[in-house]
């Protein structure tokens, strides 16, 4: 007589597992990247330039730390959004939606289609202009919203009408 023990506490297999997301985000979106750190860097230059034209006695402390911006600025447009598309991956499967960034600290997510409660597409000016949009998944984590930025605007309006319609015929409460 063969007896089999089986674990009663443990959970039930699933298909919804921590893996390397498969799509890279749309190439334009370092253009994207770029232009937003090279406004970010822009601001506070123009500001103490023109503090620095007004201000004559204090012409040089106000002039040096926008150089010092600027060319921080320019090094971290130039290399940074690069990165970030080689690191910044998507997948949308019949289970979940996967996403994975960071480089030195990676960041995986998964969103079980059973907790999804809501579903956006954020598109800002700049991301309008290089034909973008950022879907905002939101679940109940305390971790906050899954985000999948860098998107054609079609391919992101296409994935928020495809999750809209799998997680309504998702069993489940979504908390």
């Amino acid at each position: 007589m063969t007896t089999s023990t089986t674990n009663a506490t443990a959970p039930p297999p699933s298909s919804t597992r921590l893996r390397p997301p498969r799509n890279p985000v749309d190439r334009r979106a370092v253009g994207w990247w770029t232009t937003n750190l090279l406004l970010l860097a822009a601001a506070p230059v123009a500001v103490l330039v023109v503090l620095g034209y007004l201000i004559t006695p204090a012409r040089f402390w106000l002039i040096a730390p926008a150089v010092l911006i600027a060319a921080v600025g320019l090094v971290a447009a130039a290399a940074l959004p690069r990165w970030w598309f080689r690191v910044h991956r998507w997948e949308v499967t019949d289970t979940a939606v996967y996403t994975r960034t960071g480089f030195f600290w990676q960041e995986w997510r998964v969103a079980p289609l059973s907790r999804i409660q809501t579903v956006d597409t954020r598109r800002g000016p700049l991301e309008q202009r290089f034909g973008l949009a950022t879907v905002v998944v939101t679940t109940a984590s305390a971790k906050g919203a899954v985000t999948i930025p860098g998107l054609d605007h079609a391919l992101a309006a296409d994935i928020a009408e495809q999750l809209t319609l799998t997680t309504q015929a998702v069993e489940g409460d979504a908390t």
